[in-house]
């Protein structure tokens, strides 16, 4: 057992606005600024809906993340393996394009005021803030926000491709239109395929919390990581010449704060804390047909309660205080515990750390009769009748295993018609009794997830675990982190600790 810990996230989605205050709080910190224009690290999407960079999911056309050859047994890039570096430097189909993000743009303000008497009223022309030159705005970040009957963005989501005709002929009625917020960051993948990418070796894990960054004075700008980032949340800065990338707030990290997005989010949507995960189980993780993908991800995390486990992350270097966060950890709850949370496209095989509550709103209810019917909650409705089909958040949450996101729902609805049951309705004991057991929960798990979804205050949802930097700079306590693993060679994980300044 190899004992490594990781600072991880949990985003509900049931709870998220789609407000955007996450994504304006990010970019006024660290991506407003020359060269970094169009970069979102993060954004918000709606769902269904094409996202951005346009059609990011669609690794036929951007080749990111990992494949696996079931015959061979064998890991590789989806994009190039170490031959096709060189001539992918100087030629790279794959790699997205500025309008595959959209052209940056601001106004000339200044023509409002030095504008000539007319009976006209001036106006303020959008120009490029790459070239400065005027331009006509056709798109931004979250240009299809809300379109969810958009024949332009929503009927192009590429997770419909595994579709039926007459699914894809449903999602467009009028009376099932309906669509989901769906923020993204960095997931400070375990697998990166970003980090095994970098011909120059400029992106690592960090030992002390597994946090993925790009070492700027190393980096030489060949963009490899953004063809290789499947989510595509690696930027080429054009001013500077450099990748850049989510840094998950690791400064406020390392001083007790909450990532800006996440300490800004109005919803209260998101989750941070620390899981302990066995990196050699690593390889073997990624090595699984898809069915299997979500199974092995959590096999991975280990729990932190473990007498075994506590040993091995000791052995590893790995404090009391943090071992201390990991049993507190709403993340280890969520995607452990409890069972609720999945990542999002595991079958890019990167392992993201970045979890999401399914939404339970946009699949319950459907029109009838003019009404919306939600009768269903008592029986546990047949799934192949939400307004969202249950493939297409398999597709999106399960890499496409139905019964993993199906068992999801009945957890999610079973907290509901149990605490429905306590704070609305007549209590009904075989409702409840019957919605529980085809959930697979207690009572008193029921109420803990309500709880925590509900009613969680900062530090709940909130689990930081204390840097020390004080103490690191009198005796280095991550000294056994500090060397690469062995394992870049088959998963491209490389471990070491991170510059005191700059991203």
């Amino acid at each position: 057992m190899n004992v490594r810990r990781q600072v991880s996230m949990v985003f509900h989605l049931d709870k998220c606005i789609g407000c955007h205050t996450c994504t304006v709080a990010c970019k006024n910190i660290w991506t407003d600024r020359k060269g970094a224009e169009y970069m979102w690290w993060n954004n918000v999407e709606t769902k269904p809906g094409t996202g951005y960079p346009t059609q990011w999911e669609n690794q036929r056309k951007y080749q990111g993340g990992w494949k696996y050859d079931e015959q061979k047994n064998e890991l590789s890039l989806r994009h190039q393996g170490k031959s096709g570096t060189l001539a992918n430097i100087f030629y790279n189909p794959s790699l997205p394009e500025m309008d595959d993000y959209y052209t940056p743009w601001t106004y000339q303000y200044r023509d409002l005021f030095d504008a000539a008497k007319t009976d006209d009223q001036p106006t303020a022309r959008p120009i490029s803030m790459v070239t400065g030159k005027p331009m006509d705005i056709e798109a931004g970040p979250n240009w299809d926000d809300d379109w969810s009957g958009s024949t332009k963005y929503a009927e192009n989501d590429i997770n419909f491709h595994k579709l039926s005709s007459e699914e894809k002929e449903k999602l467009f009625e009028v009376e099932r239109m309906v669509f989901f917020y769906l923020p993204r960051i960095c997931n400070h993948c375990t697998n990166p395929s970003c980090v095994a990418a970098c011909p120059s070796g400029a992106i690592y894990k960090r030992g002390e919390d597994g946090i993925v960054l790009i070492d700027q004075d190393k980096c030489r700008g060949w963009r490899m990581c953004v063809t290789a980032c499947p989510y595509k949340k690696t930027f080429f800065n054009w001013d500077t010449g450099k990748s850049e990338k989510c840094v998950l707030c690791y400064p406020r990290l390392e001083s007790g704060q909450a990532p800006a997005c996440f300490h800004s989010c109005v919803g209260r949507i998101r989750y941070l804390g620390v899981v302990l995960y066995d990196a050699d189980k690593l390889p073997d993780a990624v090595k699984v047909p898809n069915d299997r993908l979500v199974e092995k991800h959590r096999d991975l995390i280990l729990d932190p309660h473990d007498p075994e486990v506590i040993a091995g992350a000791k052995a590893n270097g790995i404090g009391d205080d943090w071992i201390k966060a990991a049993q507190k950890s709403p993340v280890y709850k969520f995607v452990k515990q409890w069972q609720i949370a999945l990542p999002l496209h595991a079958e890019f095989r990167t392992l993201p750390m970045l979890f999401y509550i399914p939404p339970l709103l946009p699949v319950m209810a459907f029109s009838k009769n003019g009404q919306y019917d939600t009768t269903g909650e008592d029986i546990f409705a047949d799934m192949d009748s939400f307004r969202l089909p249950i493939r297409y958040m398999a597709g999106l949450f399960s890499a496409g295993n139905v019964p993993v996101i199906e068992e999801v729902y009945r957890k999610l609805m079973a907290v509901r018609i149990y605490m429905r049951s306590l704070e609305v309705d007549e209590y009904d004991g075989d409702k409840v009794r019957a919605a529980l057991e085809l959930g697979n929960l207690t009572p008193e798990e029921a109420e803990a997830i309500h709880r925590l979804t509900s009613l969680p205050s900062f530090e709940d949802r909130f689990v930081i675990p204390p840097y020390q930097r004080e103490s690191e700079r009198a005796g280095n306590p991550f000294e056994s982190l500090l060397d690469p693993l062995s394992l870049r060679g088959e998963s491209g994980v490389g471990f070491r600790k991170a510059p005191a300044r700059g991203l």
